[in-house]
């Protein structure tokens, strides 16, 4: 079984679409992004403004859905009718849109809300950092000694971590010092995914609504949810846990674990980048797990998914 990761934020490149960008299955898609990056085309935008730029908040949502979108757009006849769809924070937003639960239209702009109300939520100077090598119980204790919080719970014992961000490099080198493996900064402006986005998790369950979901998920298709790994058997309740995860830590580990448990053997990521695929086959080394980003051309996408369902 064959299942469809969507990229979170901190990859973004300028040649994101460069396999999305010229195909007609998308132009809709780009057309939407473009209204919802205030006239900018996304093509354009990831080649001609500096790095920083692609990674605010607000940019960097519309960008990752839609290159979620359009690649899925492309894919789609190739992909069958049995398919487990999954998203990694803001990619979890993508993966409802793949499903057929929002339009693209209304993806994007459910994209752009995001990033709006965790941005008025979020302090000035807040961040995302990440720990690996240590166990959870530890990376809790450092994060209640520098007031910061679990953001993602990663697999082989690497988290994400949230706060100001100089909360985050303190507990960053605290522990390397308490004996992690690796820390570092993500190119990610805000604390996603921690208690200091309470605030914007009910604006935007409301967004959500007013965006009128369809009601049930097309057969053949499974959807989990973020926040626990959980299948979304329930669209209002699936809406509330895409709501609460802004605020709350990420269970990437238990959706990789949930995506095994129902027989996916194939993984792909959209993009942008591979560190969900990176990620997916590190835990599981018997799991065929390839990016978008991996390859040179669309055939190239299509003929791999071929053989690994033949």
């Amino acid at each position: 079984m064959l299942a469809i990761l969507c990229s979170g934020q901190g990859h973004q490149h300028p040649a994101m679409f460069a396999l999305t960008a010229e195909a007609p299955e998308a132009a809709d898609i780009f057309a939407a992004a473009t209204q919802a990056l205030d006239g900018r085309d996304p093509r354009q935008m990831v080649r001609d403004v500096d790095d920083a730029a692609i990674h605010t908040n607000g940019v960097s949502q519309i960008l990752c859905c839609t290159q979620a979108l359009a690649a899925f757009a492309l894919l789609r006849p190739s992909l069958g009718s049995k398919l487990v769809l999954a998203g990694y924070s803001v990619g979890e937003l993508a993966s409802w849109g793949c499903a057929g639960l929002f339009s693209p239209q209304a993806t994007l702009a459910l994209a752009k809300t995001r990033a709006a109300v965790m941005d008025d939520a979020s302090g000035p100077a807040d961040g995302l950092g990440f720990v690996g090598g240590l166990d959870r119980k530890a990376v809790e204790a450092l994060c209640r000694c520098h007031d910061a919080a679990i953001a993602i719970v990663n697999p082989n014992d690497v988290f994400v971590v949230g706060g100001a961000i100089e909360n985050v490099a303190a507990l960053c080198a605290a522990a390397l010092a308490a004996g992690a493996a690796r820390v570092g900064r993500l190119k990610v402006s805000v604390a996603s995914h921690t208690p200091r986005l309470a605030a914007a998790a009910p604006r935007f369950r409301k967004a959500l609504d007013a965006a009128a979901p369809t009601p049930r998920l097309a057969p053949g298709l499974r959807l989990f949810s973020g926040i626990d790994g959980s299948a979304v058997l329930s669209i209002p309740g699936g809406l509330d846990k895409l709501a609460a995860q802004i605020c709350q830590t990420i269970d990437w580990a238990g959706c990789l674990d949930a995506c095994v448990e129902v027989g996916v053997d194939t993984i792909l990521e959209l993009g942008p980048g591979n560190a969900l695929a990176t990620m997916a086959a590190n835990a599981y080394p018997g799991i065929n797990a390839r990016a978008l980003d991996d390859f040179r051309s669309l055939i190239g996408v299509e003929a791999w998914l071929a053989k690994a369902e033949a």
